[in-house]
């Protein structure tokens, strides 16, 4: 069974940064599409960061040239850089695997608090 663990998230101020790790129990990120999401109270998760296996990232627009992703596949850890952080970046941060046959694994996400 593939577990996913967060770490990195915490208190911040405004237009600071802090970087999240997301640790996989197995080699799966080398098959897996790897992306994080997040979820701020009473708001749908939505997708952040995503990088494909091929290594192509894709970004929601609220963090174009704020965040960036990337991969270790060697340590089974992918990461987000959070820069220029917001108080709208407050949410809970998920990390997802997404392999094209074993399916989704997600991990139990990371509390992300930005303070004005």
């Amino acid at each position: 069974q593939v577990q996913l663990v967060e770490s990195g998230g915490g208190l911040v101020q405004a237009g600071g940064s802090q970087r999240l790790s997301c640790a996989a129990s197995g080699s799966i990120f080398s098959t897996a599409a790897v992306g994080w999401y997040r979820q701020a109270p009473g708001k749908q998760r939505e997708s952040v960061a995503i990088i494909t296996r091929a290594g192509s990232t894709i970004y929601a627009d609220s963090v174009k040239g704020r965040f960036t992703i990337s991969r270790d596949n060697a340590k089974n850890t992918v990461y987000l850089q959070m820069n220029s952080l917001k108080p709208e970046d407050t949410a809970v941060y998920y990390c997802l695997a997404r392999q094209p046959v074993a399916g989704d694994y997600w991990g139990q996400g990371t509390q992300v608090t930005v303070s004005s």
